[in-house]
């Protein structure tokens, strides 16, 4: 089993109702919260010097889209 197999086996995933890369829409779903109470907590740690751009950079290449694919998976040539 691969990295990008576990990745997928959590079950997490982008949140369809997406303005960027859907990771605040895929969050909000996981807890059960509004969508735009996540975004705003995102925004907020945007705040934080290096840490909320990073982490949320790190989110978006690692976090499947609906269909499964992983962009760090298909950068590197695997689905």
């Amino acid at each position: 089993m691969s990295v990008f197999d576990s990745i997928r086996a959590t079950g997490f995933r982008r949140g369809p109702q997406r303005i960027l890369g859907g990771i605040a829409g895929g969050i909000a779903r996981s807890l059960g919260w509004n969508v735009w109470l996540v975004r705003l907590l995102v925004l907020l740690s945007f705040l934080l010097p290096v840490l909320g751009w990073v982490a949320y950079a790190i989110a978006w290449a690692l976090t499947p889209w609906q269909d499964g694919s992983i962009p760090v998976a298909r950068w590197l040539g695997r689905r």
